[in-house]
């Protein structure tokens, strides 16, 4: 097959445009357009539950509504995230923000009581809100979880997804993740929680209240969904614990029957959020056979260019 050279048009849909990344070859273009390929297929495979693993500050980065909107639309069946995430989704929910366009140096962001990440920044003043709002919340989660007939020996227990539920039904806003999540019934599986402010949190609650969270009993949950799931799909933005958290729970199953990854991190350091797709299949992670495509680059600028690709070829048919 000959390499397809590009054309871009006026007034091109955004499929049309994936159609001509597609068909030129195997470096990133043609990556990206077989990405926008295969999620639309994901998306409309009746039969697939579909894991987006989400790593990286990617609410912080502009993906928030996106996220949230595939939760909605039901477009995912699981999400696996960060702490650092919900941390943040948590932050918008209590009326924070993240900021761009402050030109200081990291020292004069000290002193202004700023925090960066790249080239984003929250206030001290937004997590002073987040941390008595979700004390608040804890509070009620650990009253609600008390036996009354506990005779005070056993600690109240509860998994880390059923813990982000709770949380969830309790946040008055309609763009929240978690709020999304908790009304749709979509679990959220956020194996590194206690690597967040919002673990710091929880750790400080636990110095003069029982609440114990149990990450061991995420697993009954996330294997009876994966046993239970005719094929699996998956959508890993960004790699570390959140994407091995993914593929590991599928090797139960003989590995995931198709995924996309998209990821900055390079191969060459053994590292698995650099490790291709592919490399899976020798641990029986993704399936011998099953459909992978893994593209180099800045998940904020690809994953919504190829979600608008695949929601475009499916609404054009």
């Amino acid at each position: 097959m000959n390499v397809n050279q590009m054309n871009v048009k006026r007034d091109m849909k955004i499929n049309e445009l994936m159609e001509e990344f597609s068909a030129s070859g195997v470096l990133g273009a043609g990556r990206v357009g077989r990405s926008c390929e295969l999620l639309a297929n994901m998306l409309e495979e009746e039969n697939m539950s579909i894991f987006m693993s989400v790593a990286g500050p990617l609410v912080p980065g502009g993906l928030r509504n996106i996220i949230a909107s595939m939760i909605k639309n039901k477009q995912i069946d699981v999400l696996v995230t960060s702490g650092a995430n919900i941390t943040h989704d948590l932050l918008e929910s209590f009326g924070g923000k993240h900021y761009r366009n402050y030109g200081f140096d990291d020292e004069e962001l000290n002193e202004a009581g700023m925090g960066r990440i790249g080239d984003i920044y929250t206030k001290s003043n937004d997590f002073e809100v987040f941390e008595t709002k979700i004390t608040e919340i804890i509070s009620k989660i650990a009253i609600k979880l008390t036996n009354p007939n506990n005779s005070g020996n056993k600690p109240n227990i509860i998994s880390i997804s059923n813990f982000l539920y709770e949380v969830g039904s309790l946040i008055d806003d309609e763009n929240s993740i978690l709020k999304l999540a908790a009304e749709n019934q979509i679990p959220i599986f956020a194996p590194g929680l206690i690597d967040s402010m919002l673990g710091l949190q929880l750790w400080m609650f636990t110095q003069e209240n029982d609440l114990v969270l149990d990450a061991l009993a995420d697993m009954h949950d996330f294997s009876d969904i994966v046993f239970e799931s005719p094929k699996v799909g998956a959508i890993i933005l960004g790699g570390g614990l959140p994407k091995h958290y993914t593929l590991a729970s599928n090797l139960l199953r003989g590995g995931l029957d198709a995924a996309i990854q998209i990821t900055m991190d390079r191969s060459e350091t053994g590292s698995l959020s650099g490790a291709p797709l592919e490399e899976a299949k020798s641990w029986s992670k993704a399936k011998c056979g099953s459909n992978l495509v893994s593209v180099v680059g800045d998940v904020t600028i690809l994953f919504p260019l190829i979600l608008a690709g695949a929601l475009d070829k499916i609404t054009s048919k």
